[in-house]
């Protein structure tokens, strides 16, 4: 008797309405079922979980830059309040209010390989109640919608705050929350957000200040692009600070700036549109680099910089 072949085995062992293992995974990872959800060691992680959400590169800076800030978020699905947070007390993945609204939290590590998914299943679990309280995720959520699905924002309206007092802003205070947001506080660095260009962040962390900008480019064309500033003596802010490398955050490549004690964000706003433009200069050049575009290049792929 003949051997069937792999590709008929293959379709004869998939049950009815299950996924094969080479189809696209359903989490829509962009990998086949068998290396994500179907493998045996669970989902690999999603390099670049956010992408086609709106405000990519802010949400991602609010999951890993910056201490406290909100944005509304608006449902493809019903008129449900949702409120995107960097952190919730207690560093619970979702708070649904006493008025109904929910409050989803970035900064909630699951490990389940996509974070946008995970968000999307906090999301959907938060929107199934109405009963006050936390909602989390004890398992992993498995296939299924994902944050960029549940919402329909074409930009995102990001706030902001100086520390947690958003924590309380629907309740009445008293003196014993006063005391736990004292002590939140004191953790979270001063942080603003640049008005003149996106997802561009100014921090004080007490011996220096840091801008760190989250950009959406493919990131060899962006370290091309810095090269070629850099060899041209274009990738300066101010004439005391300096660029002193970048790093990677949720398949985004975050440059950072080294700034003296003392600049603040205002006086960063128009140099960094400027700088903006320069960028979109260089990043449409063709040509080869140069000796020591290609040295500045090197340069910028050593120096790794921590995200903190």
């Amino acid at each position: 008797m003949a051997k069937k072949s792999r590709k008929t085995r293959s379709a004869a062992e998939t049950a009815e309405g299950a996924v094969a293992p080479r189809q696209p995974c359903p989490c829509g990872s962009g990998l086949r079922y068998k290396n994500c959800h179907g493998s045996a060691s669970g989902p690999r992680p999603v390099a670049r979980p956010f992408e086609g959400l709106a405000g990519e590169c802010d949400v991602v800076a609010l999951r890993e830059l910056v201490p406290a800030a909100t944005a509304p978020l608006t449902l493809v699905e019903g008129d449900r309040e949702v409120r995107l947070c960097t952190l919730l007390p207690m560093a619970a993945p979702a708070m649904v209010r006493e008025s109904g609204a929910i409050w989803l939290g970035l900064q909630v590590q699951h490990s389940y390989g996509d974070p946008a998914r995970d968000l999307g299943a906090v999301l959907e679990a938060a929107l199934a109640t109405t009963e006050p309280g936390i909602v989390g995720l004890t398992t992993p959520p498995g296939p299924g919608k994902r944050l960029q699905d549940l919402v329909s924002n074409t930009s995102l309206d990001v706030t902001v705050h100086e520390g947690f007092g958003y924590w309380i802003d629907d309740v009445e205070h008293d003196s014993s929350m006063e005391a736990a947001l004292e002590q939140a506080n004191e953790a979270a660095m001063p942080t603003l957000r640049l008005e003149s260009v996106e997802a561009a962040y100014w921090t004080n962390v007490g011996t220096k200040e840091h801008l760190r900008w989250v950009m959406p480019h493919p990131e060899d064309a962006l370290v091309d692009a810095l090269a070629r500033l850099h060899a041209a003596g274009q990738d300066r802010l101010i004439d005391e600070g300096r660029l002193v490398g970048m790093f990677r955050a949720h398949g985004l490549v975050v440059p950072v700036w080294d700034l003296p004690v003392g600049t603040g964000a205002e006086v960063l706003e128009k140099p960094a549109a400027a700088f903006a433009a320069a960028l979109e200069d260089a990043l449409a050049a063709t040509g080869d680099l140069s000796a020591e575009e290609r040295s500045a290049r090197a340069g910028l792929v050593n120096r790794q910089v921590t995200i903190r």
